[in-house]
Parts: C-alpha cells; sequence; structure tokens
C-alpha cells in the first residue's frame, strides 16, 4: 500500500486510514516472526477491503530482517520503535534513521509514554528524533498524550505541546503520524471517553494545520474493536497494542475502519 495522503488542509478529502501495532518487548524473535507471517497472511482480506486501509507493524530490532523478508509483497508497511538522533558516531547501542532506512523501514516511532517515563526523553529529544527520521524518509509516528484524566483543557494543552515541539523538528512537507496515546489510558480496561478524544483530536489537527507536514492522526490507548465507530470520524485510525497479538483481532479493527 502507498502511503500517498492529501495535504493536510480544510478539504472535505479524508486522509487515508491507517493503522499500526507495536510489539514492544513482548515477543521474542522466533514468536515474532510467526506472529509477522500471520500477519502476512492478511494480504488477501486486505486487498478485498471496501476502501484501502495502510497497515503498519514494529517489531523490535532484531525482527527487522524478518519483517523485510516476510511482508514482502504484501503492501504492509514495517518499521521501528524507536531511533537515535544522530546519523552516525560514537553512540552505542542505538541505531540511526539512515540505518534504518536502509533495511527497508517505512515508520518509526518517537516519543512514546514509556521512552519518556523510563528513559528521561524530553519533547528537545522527541524533536530531534523527528527531524533525523524525516531527514532520512522516514515517517515518524510521533506519540503524544497527558498524563492525568481530570482536566481536558489542560489535557489539550500539555499533549498540544508535545505535538509541537515534535513538528518542530519535522522536515518541511514531510509525512508524519501523530498517535493520541493519554497516558492514563495505556493498558487500561477501557480507551478514553470518545467526547475526550474527539476535543484532543480537533486540538491536534489545529497544530497539524499550523506546520508544513502531510500528517495522519490515529488514537492509540486500550483501542480495539469499536474504538474506531466510536470516535465517528476524529481520528484516521488507530494505534494497536496487545489486542493484536491475535491477528485475528487485528483483522477486525482494519476491516472496521475500512468500513467507516
Amino acid at each position: 500500500m502507498n502511503d500517498v495522503i492529501p495535504e493536510n488542509s480544510t478539504s472535505a478529502v479524508r486522509p487515508r486510514p491507517v493503522v499500526g501495532v507495536s510489539l514492544k518487548l513482548y515477543f521474542g524473535l522466533a514468536r515474532t516472526r510467526a506472529w509477522l507471517a500471520e500477519v502476512a497472511a492478511l494480504r488477501d482480506a486486505l486487498a478485498a477491503l471496501p476502501r484501502p486501509v495502510d497497515l503498519f507493524v514494529l517489531p523490535a530490532f532484531p525482527a527487522l530482517a524478518d519483517a523485510r523478508e516476510l511482508l514482502a509483497g504484501t503492501g504492509i508497511g514495517y518499521g521501528a520503535q524507536d531511533v537515535h538522533w544522530a546519523e552516525s558516531g560514537a553512540w552505542t547501542g542505538e541505531v540511526s534513521a539512515g540505518m534504518l532506512a536502509e533495511t527497508g523501514a517505512r515508520y518509526v516511532e518517537v516519543g512514546h509514554a514509556e521512552r519518556r517515563r523510563h528513559f528521561g526523553e524530553t519533547d528537545e529529544t522527541v524533536a530531534a528524533k523527528t527531524r533525523a527520521a524525516t531527514h532520512a524518509g522516514l515517517v515518524p509516528v510521533i506519540c503524544a498524550g497527558e498524563l492525568r484524566a481530570d482536566d481536558l483543557a489542560g489535557a489539550a494543552e500539555e499533549t498540544l505541546t508535545q505535538v509541537r515541539a515534535a513538528l518542530s523538528g519535522a522536515v518541511p512537507g514531510s509525512e508524519v503520524v501523530i498517535a493520541y496515546e493519554p497516558v492514563w489510558a495505556i493498558g487500561a480496561r477501557e480507551p478514553a471517553p470518545a467526547s475526550h478524544v474527539r476535543a484532543v483530536a480537533d486540538a491536534i489537527r489545529g497544530a497539524l494545520r499550523d506546520h508544513d507536514v502531510r500528517g495522519r492522526l490515529i488514537y492509540g490507548g486500550t483501542a480495539g474493536p469499536g474504538t474506531y465507530t466510536e470516535l465517528g470520524g476524529a481520528v484516521d485510525g488507530l494505534f494497536l497494542g496487545r489486542l493484536a497479538h491475535d491477528t485475528e483481532g487485528l483483522r477486525k479493527v482494519v476491516e472496521e475502519i475500512a468500513a467507516g
């Protein structure tokens, strides 16, 4: 599937829907390979959808070669869960955007709440990684979301601060995906209320219009079947976690979005 989307504008033309999956560190290499084969087997189902839906998956670094092999010819994109801001140098253990591009990766996740919490990443870090990703021709999947659920106005402002900072690093005209993930909804029993997501999503779209990028907006945070329908067009797709470990659940979500 080609990631051809219209410019961000007030046009009635909607961007093509997109679904992403991050495996985090749940699978070992053999299980990841088996899962990628199951995802590749969705090819015919994706081709039969009533409208195209872009699908991408983000396994751990060592599985990128498997993704390249197993997803070849399926139209399903793949990428990494992190990237370093430097192209080369004495950065032990890090992986550059250029190296990811060499693997055939199309997407890279930046700024996830877990990286902020556990590894001290800041808005400046995320902007630098966004700059590196877009400079290398990758599509950054920019994660943003507030910590607490008790203040909608504050939630929108906290999230917008993260989004604007990240977009400040994007190469003009580049493609980005914003993954709105309220931190309090990640791993929760239910996704964030639809009214809350719609309000913050409207604010994020305003930020996208203020920057020279081609952007799509997806929701993550206990997303699953029914989430996209309930959001009523507020987002362009979903960012899935453990629900997609069962590729039947992934298929159901993609089919729901295609029918929406």
